[in-house]
C-alpha cells in the first residue's frame, strides 16, 4: 500500500504465555512500506497470517497511492469509471468527519503539497510562495463528495491521499478479522499504530511510547509505558521523517491552511481512542494544531472521548502532557 516511511513510535512487549488453556500466537510480516506484529490468544493454535496478508493486499488495491492501478490512484488520475469499495468509503467518511471537527486542519486533499515538499509519491519540487499558493487552490476537503460509489472532485487536479489515516484503519480491519474468528485477546500493531483487546496472562497489554529523539540509534528509548485494554493507539511525530536544507528543518506533517510544514512545539502526539482510524487521524491533526490549540480542542470536544500523551518542547526542554484519565494507565515513566 502506501510507502510508509513513518517510524514505529510504539514498541511492543511480547511475553510468552504460560497458560495451559490458550496458545499465544505471534505473527509478523511486511506491509504498507513498514512491518506488522500481531499477538493473540487462541484455544486452537491456528495461524491466520494468510488471511491477514490477503486483507492487507485488498486495502492496498483500494487506497495505496504507490500502486498505479489502485482505486485511489485511478481517481487521482481522473478515471471516471471508478466505483469505490467499502474500505475506501469507510476511510473517506471518517476523513470528512475529522476534517469538519478540526476545521480543515486534517485534510486528505493535502497530497499535492506533501508531494511538493518531498514526502509523497512523486519527486520533490522546489517549493516557493507562488507554487505553494497555487497548490493551496487544490486543497480543501469540501471540494470532494461521495455520490453512491463514486468520488466527485470539484477540480480534476485534486489528489486524495489517505496516508495519515489508512494505516490506523488497517489495524481496525485486522482486529475485526481476528474477532470474526472468535479471538478476543489480541494486540495488533502495524507501523506503530495498534489496537489491543482483552488480556494476556490476566493483565492488560502494555505498549511503550518512544522518546522523540531524531538523533537516536536503532535502539529505541522509551518515554512511557501504557497499560492498554480494549483501546486503539496511534502516534504521530516530526522527529524522524524530515530533512534539512540549509539551516531549515522540514517535517513531513504539512499544515493544510498554510501549505508549509507544521511548525509547532509538539514533538509527538499519541492518541488513544476506541478505534485506530480515529486515533490515527487526530494524532496528525494535533501535530498541526500544537499544544495549546490541541488542549483547547480536547476541552471543547469531550464527546470524542480521546486520551492523549504529548511530548513537547518548552524552550529547549522536553516536557509531557497527559490526559487526566490516561495518567492512571501509565505504568512506568523513563
Amino acid at each position: 500500500m502506501m510507502k510508509f516511511l513513518f517510524p514505529i513510535f510504539v514498541l511492543l512487549f511480547f511475553i510468552s504465555c504460560n497458560s495451559n488453556k490458550k496458545s499465544l500466537i505471534k505473527l509478523e510480516g511486511n506491509a504498507q512500506g513498514t512491518t506488522y506484529h500481531i499477538s493473540y490468544l487462541s484455544d486452537d493454535p491456528i495461524n491466520y497470517k494468510t488471511g491477514i496478508d490477503s486483507l492487507l493486499k485488498e486495502i492496498d488495491s483500494s487506497m495505496s497511492t504507490w500502486l498505479p492501478v489502485s482505486l485511489i490512484s485511478r481517481i487521482n488520475n481522473n478515471d471516471n469509471s471508478v466505483l469505490v469499495d467499502p474500505y475506501f468509503i469507510d476511510v473517506f467518511n471518517k476523513s470528512i468527519e475529522v476534517s469538519e471537527k478540526t476545521q480543515g486542519l486534517f485534510d486528505v486533499t493535502v497530497g499535492p503539497l506533501v508531494n511538493s515538499w518531498g514526502f509523497g509519491f512523486t519527486k520533490k519540487a522546489t517549493p516557493d510562495s507562488k507554487r505553494i499558493d497555487s497548490l493551496l487552490q487544490l486543497v480543501g476537503y469540501k471540494m470532494l463528495s461521495l455520490e453512491g460509489h463514486k468520488i466527485i472532485k470539484a477540480k480534476p487536479e485534486i489528489k486524495i491521499d489517505f496516508n495519515a489515516i489508512a494505516q490506523g484503519y488497517s489495524v481496525d480491519v485486522l482486529s475485526n478479522y481476528l474477532e470474526s474468528k472468535g479471538i478476543n485477546n489480541y494486540l495488533v500493531e502495524l507501523g506503530g499504530e495498534l489496537k489491543a483487546k482483552g488480556k494476556k496472562e490476566n493483565k492488560n497489554w502494555k505498549v511503550g511510547i518512544d522518546k522523540p529523539d531524531e538523533k537516536a540509534s536503532s535502539e529505541r528509548k522509551l518515554e512511557a509505558v501504557i497499560s492498554l485494554n480494549n483501546k486503539a493507539l496511534a502516534t504521530s511525530g516530526n522527529y524522524r521523517k524530515f530533512y534539512v536544507e540549509g539551516n531549515q528543518k522540514y517535517s513531513h506533517i504539512i499544515n493544510p491552511k498554510t501549505g508549509y510544514p507544521a511548525k509547532q512545539n509538539v514533538l509527538s502526539a499519541t492518541v488513544i481512542a476506541d478505534d485506530c482510524i480515529t486515533a490515527d487521524a487526530y494524532a496528525t491533526a494535533f501535530m498541526v494544531m500544537g499544544l495549546k490549540k490541541s488542549k483547547s480542542f480536547l476541552e471543547r470536544n469531550k464527546d470524542l472521548k480521546l486520551e492523549v500523551y504529548f511530548i513537547y518542547d518548552d524552550n529547549g526542554n522536553w516536557k509531557t502532557y497527559a490526559s487526566e484519565s490516561l495518567k492512571k494507565q501509565i505504568t512506568e515513566l523513563h
